[in-house]
């Protein structure tokens, strides 16, 4: 496993979010394993899935989160 990446797979709750210029939904604040983040920007979208999924690239100023969307959930994919 790359030393850089920390594969998680955990579900957060995401307890703000904002949208971007084209109305799409980003995080603000999640909150995951008793711990409350705050994002500083609308993030990197990486990739787009053909079931409504999307992937996010999220930094709150000191670490990046990659967040995956799915339905009306998002999941912690990794720590990078």
């Amino acid at each position: 496993m790359n030393t850089l990446n920390k594969i998680i797979n955990s579900p957060v709750n995401v307890t703000s979010v904002g949208f971007d210029r084209r109305m799409q939904a980003y995080p603000k604040r999640m909150e995951w394993n008793g711990a409350t983040y705050y994002f500083v920007d609308s993030g990197v979208r990486v990739r787009r899935g053909e079931h409504g999924s999307c992937t996010l690239t999220m930094s709150d100023g000191s670490q990046n989160y990659c967040l995956r969307q799915h339905g009306g959930g998002w999941t912690l994919v990794s720590l990078c």
